[in-house]
């Protein structure tokens, strides 16, 4: 439907070269236009880690506009507003985020991070494929929620109960 809302949603981790990018593309596949997805990093590592991008183009995600960025580039004034803001590595939780206009429903989702695993090569391409997986499922419960019909405190206690609801294990297996 044209006039539905289109909730803008940036996910921030340190770095922006893993976890971050990979939820990014995969919010705005799941999202179905319903969801615009961006990432950011409080220290961009300057670039996507490249297995990170190897297994976004496996999965068939557009990788070409992908790059680690800053998040001031969305506290800008020029910047889309954002609806919803998800820190998705320890470090970006604790930081002091710059103050996002329209005061967003944030959560913090953290994820392990793969470009800190140590491994050999076929490990550390496996364990990306697994955090993409946790990812994956946790923006799959997030897309089913009634978003535009429920309160902020309803989504907010929704948001809460996903981090719980959720293992962390990074044991799990990708879905797509």
């Amino acid at each position: 439907m044209p006039d539905e809302k289109i909730f803008n949603v940036l996910f921030l981790c340190t770095g922006n070269s893993a976890r971050s990018v990979m939820a990014e593309c995969a919010l705005n596949r799941l999202g179905n236009g319903r969801f615009r997805a961006f990432s950011a990093g409080s220290h961009p590592a300057g670039t996507v880690h490249p297995y990170a991008v190897d297994l976004l183009r496996r999965l068939d995600h557009p990788t070409g506009s992908l790059r680690s960025k800053s998040w001031d580039e969305f506290a800008a004034p020029r910047a889309p507003k954002m609806d919803f803001i998800f820190t998705v590595c320890d470090n970006a939780a604790g930081e002091v985020c710059p103050v996002w206009p329209g005061q967003p429903i944030a959560a913090h989702w953290p994820f392990p991070d793969p470009a800190a695993f140590k491994g050999t090569e076929a490990e550390t391409r496996a364990f990306f494929a697994r955090i993409y997986g946790m990812i994956e499922r946790r923006l799959s419960l997030f897309v089913s929620l009634p978003v535009a019909s429920l309160d902020r405190l309803s989504l907010d206690r929704s948001l809460a109960k996903m981090e719980k609801a959720t293992p962390q294990s990074a044991t799990s297996e990708p879905t797509a």
